[in-house]
C-alpha cells in the first residue's frame, strides 16, 4: 500500500467499483420501465419515463459544480466514502417504493449524492498519475462506468427472474459493502499545489477567486462548449439506446438492454485503452497529441449515430454501437488530462463539476426531449441529427485549443 510505483494504481482500481456502481445503479432504472410499469403504471407514459430519467439529471447538474468546489477543499476519500454510501441506500429503498413520486423523489437524491463522486474521482486520479500515464489512468477507470452501464443493462433481465424490487435490493446492498471495504484501503493525496502553499505560508483561495481565474480561463469556455454538445450523443445511449434497439430492432426490452449496453460497453473498453495509450505518447511528441486523440474518437461517432438512428438490422445497429463505443471512449479518457493542460490542481475538481453540470443538463434535455420524440415515433431521426452537433464541436476543439504545457500549476 505504500509503494509509490503500485499504489497509484491500487487507487484506479478502487475507484473502478465505485465508477461501476455509479453508473450500474443509474442505468438499470432505463431498462427496467417494462417491469416497473406493472406496479407503476404512470411509468407507461414515455413522457413520464423521460421526467423520471431527468430529474436526477438535473439534480446531478446542478450539484456537481457545488461537490467539484467540496472536492477541491475537504478530503477526497470520505466524500467519495460517504457519496457511494448515500447512493446505494437509495438504490437499496428505491426497492420499496410504491408509487411514482417516491421513485421520482429517490431518484432525485440519488442525483445529489452520485454527483459528489465524479469530480473528487477524477481529481484524486489525475494527482497520483503524471502525464505519462495520467489518460491511460483515466480511461481505465472510465471502464468501469461502461461496465456498470453494462451490468446495468441486465437489470431487466434480473427483473424478469425475481422482481425489480429485489433486483434494486441487493445492488444497494453491494454498495454499501464497498463502501465500508474503501473506507479501509483508499487514501488522499495532497496535491501539489497545496504542498507550494503550505511551503509559502499562502492562504488557498477563496470559493470566489477560484471561480473567477476558472471563468477568466478562455480555454476553460471551449472545453465547456466541446464537452456540453458531446454529452448530448452520450446521455442519448445510456438512457434511450434499450429502447431504440427494442423499438428499431422488434426485440424485447429484456434482450435489447443487454444487447445495447454490452456493445457500448465492451466497445468503450476498447475505446480508452487505445486513446489513453495513444494520448498518453502523443503528448510526449506533441503537446497538442491529447487534443488530436480526443477530436478523432470523437470524429467516429459521426457515421455511428447516422447508422443508430436509420438502422433496422441488428447487423448495423450492433455495428454502429460498436463504433460509438470506441470513438467515445477514446473521448473519455482524454476530458480530464486535457482539462489538466489548462487549468490549475487546485481548481480541477471545481472545474470538472462545472463541466459536468454543462453536460449533465445538456443530457437531461436531450433525454427529456428524446422521450417526446418517442412518443411520437422519431426516436431514430432524433439520434441521427445529432451527428451533425458533434461535427461542428469537433472543429471547433481543432481550431481553438492550444495547450502549452501538458500540466498546468
Amino acid at each position: 500500500m505504500k509503494d509509490k510505483k503500485i499504489y497509484p494504481w491500487i487507487v484506479v482500481a478502487l475507484l473502478w467499483g465505485v465508477a461501476l456502481l455509479n453508473y450500474m445503479d443509474r442505468q438499470m432504472l432505463s431498462t427496467m420501465k417494462d417491469s416497473m410499469q406493472i406496479d407503476i403504471v404512470e411509468l407507461q407514459s414515455a413522457t413520464n419515463f423521460g421526467r423520471l430519467m431527468a430529474i436526477f439529471l438535473w439534480i446531478y447538474g446542478l450539484m456537481s459544480p457545488v461537490a467539484g468546489m467540496i472536492g477541491d477543499r475537504l478530503n477526497r476519500k470520505w466524500l467519495i466514502v460517504g457519496s457511494l454510501f448515500v447512493w446505494s441506500s437509495v438504490t437499496y429503498l428505491m426497492g420499496v417504493a410504491q408509487t411514482f413520486d417516491q421513485i421520482y423523489w429517490l431518484r432525485a437524491l440519488m442525483g445529489v449524492s452520485e454527483a459528489l463522486y465524479i469530480p473528487a474521482g477524477l481529481s484524486l486520479i489525475a494527482d497520483y498519475h503524471s502525464g505519462k500515464s495520467r489518460s491511460l489512468a483515466v480511461g481505465l477507470h472510465m471502464t468501469g462506468l461502461y461496465t456498470g452501464q453494462a451490468i446495468g443493462g441486465f437489470g431487466a433481465t434480473v427483473a424478469a427472474a425475481f422482481s425489480w424490487q429485489t433486483t434494486f435490493h441487493w445492488f444497494g446492498v453491494v454498495g454499501i459493502v464497498y463502501a465500508v471495504i474503501l473506507i479501509f484501503f483508499l487514501k488522499d493525496k495532497k496535491r501539489e499545489s497545496e504542498l507550494q502553499h503550505q511551503e509559502a505560508s499562502a492562504p488557498k483561495d477563496s470559493v470566489l477567486t477560484s471561480l473567477k481565474k476558472l471563468m477568466g480561463c478562455g480555454a476553460f469556455w471551449v472545453i465547456l462548449l466541446y464537452f456540453a454538445a458531446s454529452s448530448l450523443p452520450g446521455w442519448a445511449t445510456k438512457n434511450w439506446l434499450p429502447t431504440l434497439f427494442s423499438e428499431n430492432l422488434g426485440m424485447p426490452m429484456s434482450e435489447a438492454g443487454p444487447i445495447s449496453t454490452i456493445t457500448i460497453a465492451v466497445s468503450s473498453f476498447v475505446g480508452v485503452l487505445l486513446g489513453g495509450s495513444l494520448s498518453d505518447r502523443w503528448v510526449q511528441k506533441n503537446l497538442k497529441g491529447r487534443v488530436y486523440t480526443s477530436a478523432i474518437g470523437l470524429g467516429l461517432t459521426i457515421p455511428s449515430l447516422l447508422l443508430l438512428g436509420m438502422g433496422h438490422h441488428v447487423v448495423s445497429a450492433v455495428g454502429a454501437g460498436l463504433l460509438f463505443g470506441v470513438g467515445f471512449g477514446m473521448f473519455d479518457a482524454n476530458n480530464m488530462p486535457i482539462l489538466c493542460q489548462f487549468v490549475s490542481s487546485r481548481q480541477r475538481a471545481t472545474a470538472y463539476g462545472v463541466m459536468n453540470m454543462t453536460g449533465v443538463f445538456a443530457g437531461a434535455a436531450i433525454t427529456d426531449l428524446l422521450g417526446q420524440w418517442t412518443d411520437g415515433g422519431n426516436l431514430g431521426t432524433g439520434f441521427a441529427m445529432l451527428s451533425v452537433v458533434i461535427a461542428v464541436v469537433v472543429c471547433c476543439l481543432l481550431f481553438f485549443l492550444r495547450p502549452k504545457t501538458d500540466n498546468a500549476d
